[in-house]
């Protein structure tokens, strides 16, 4: 089920949005599968009588249980969205009960995921995002290839920087906006976006309004 188009904002645009990794239906769908082995092997290797019967109409209950609990997965997964707009990130998962998380863009002060070895092989993993709301840092797990989702936040929070002026506005900021925006130019530094002579201008605007500058980065050696 994609993510309802009149949730959006006007002029707002979809970049990516994902359902869990098919991870996401490991559990449920190995307890089936075992159940039915389990009862292959009951009926094939047991004689006839009370014991078998019983063991039987045990693995019945157990493949009954397993399949409810697989379609139950499946209503959580069409109804679980990772969502990345030109303008925010949004989580929504729910049936019924639905809950949510969302971040503007130019709140979020850094992306990192995680894989283990065997999630590297089926291109799975976690993208933990730190954003300036209360919540702080928020983890999203079974997303579907993590590293080309992070590439893909840090493109959309650029091109967010440059529709609303990015750095280069004019307007007078206060305090506290100078401490997030000087997290975000050292994230746009540290990504390549900015060179250091440009993060030492913006810097210098920001902190001192051109006034005094800051002395220059050292120069790079040959």
């Amino acid at each position: 089920m994609p993510f309802p188009k009149k949730l959006l904002n006007d002029y707002e645009a979809v970049a990516l949005d994902l359902h869990p990794h098919w991870w996401f239906f490991a559990e449920p769908a190995a307890f089936l599968a075992g159940s039915v082995v389990l009862g292959a092997v009951v009926g094939v290797v047991l004689d006839d009588g009370d014991l078998r019967k019983w063991l039987l109409f045990a693995v019945l209950v157990m493949i009954v249980i397993s399949a409810v609990w697989l379609v139950a997965r499946y209503l959580k997964w069409a109804t679980t969205n990772f969502v990345v707009t030109s303008d925010r990130l949004i989580f929504r998962q729910g049936i019924i009960a639905k809950s949510g998380i969302e971040m503007p863009l130019e709140r979020v002060n850094n992306v990192n995921f995680s894989q283990s070895i065997f999630e590297r092989m089926i291109g799975a993993g976690d993208l933990v995002i730190e954003s300036g709301g209360e919540d702080g840092k928020s983890r999203f797990t079974d997303i579907r290839h993590p590293e080309k989702v992070q590439n893909l936040i840090h493109s959309q929070m650029e091109e967010n920087e440059r529709r609303r002026g990015g750095f280069y506005q004019a307007t007078p900021v206060t305090a506290p906006d100078v401490a997030t925006q000087l997290e975000k130019l050292e994230g746009m530094l540290q990504r390549g976006t900015l060179s250091p002579e440009e993060f030492e201008a913006q810097k210098r605007k920001l902190i001192g309004g051109g006034g005094t500058p800051l002395p220059p980065p050292p120069p790079t050696g040959h």
